[in-house]
């Protein structure tokens, strides 16, 4: 997975949606984390340095003074709406995991510059389609005409409103859209 991009809404609360997408292939994974984190994630990735460590530096000056490094983070499990990681460290030829939340995880992924990974459960479930493969696959899958006077059920409104969030961007109604379409299905 690669970090897309960070964004947020005012009625959010302080909180934001981090985008993942797939290295290859055409879906985004919004997770939707605090603003700390947000901060912290956003920092680096800008390059920004502030002029004392951040908790996210403090941790990875704390790893490598152990002769460690992250070498992986893998997003693992999503229940219950909530999404759990686990940071792999290296030691030597030795490995170590420890659970973690999944921004704090990606934090000190770009800290470290190593790879972010999540399993085809996860993706499948919590992510998202783009544009382009969302219009293939319901081309292929439908073959019939919906008009325009045709009154939507519940499900294709709410499968309506999240095509649109993904297309507008806007990650973090698009992950809410999301959850409320899986209940339904469920």
């Amino acid at each position: 997975m690669e970090i897309l991009g960070l964004s947020t809404s005012p009625s959010s609360g302080g909180a934001y949606a981090l985008i993942l997408s797939e290295s290859e292939g055409a879906r985004r994974l919004p997770i939707i984390i605090g603003s700390s984190e947000a901060q912290a994630i956003a920092l680096e990735l800008e390059n920004i340095k502030p002029p004392r460590p951040m908790t996210h530096d403090l941790l990875k000056n704390i790893i490598l003074s152990f002769d460690s490094s992250v070498k992986e983070v893998y997003i693992n499990d999503l229940a219950e709406g909530t999404f759990y990681a686990r940071i792999i460290f290296e030691r030597g030829d030795q490995l170590y995991e420890v659970d973690a939340r999944p921004s704090d995880a990606i934090a000190l992924a770009v800290r470290f510059g190593c790879p972010i990974y999540t399993n085809e459960q996860v993706l499948g479930e919590a992510g998202i389609l783009t544009e382009s493969e969302t219009t293939s696959t319901s081309k292929s899958s439908k073959s019939k005409d919906v008009t325009a006077d045709k009154e939507l059920s519940k499900l294709e409104k709410l499968e309506q409103d999240l095509h649109t969030a993904v297309e507008t961007e806007n990650y973090e109604k698009a992950a809410k859209l999301r959850d409320q379409i899986q209940k339904m299905k469920g």
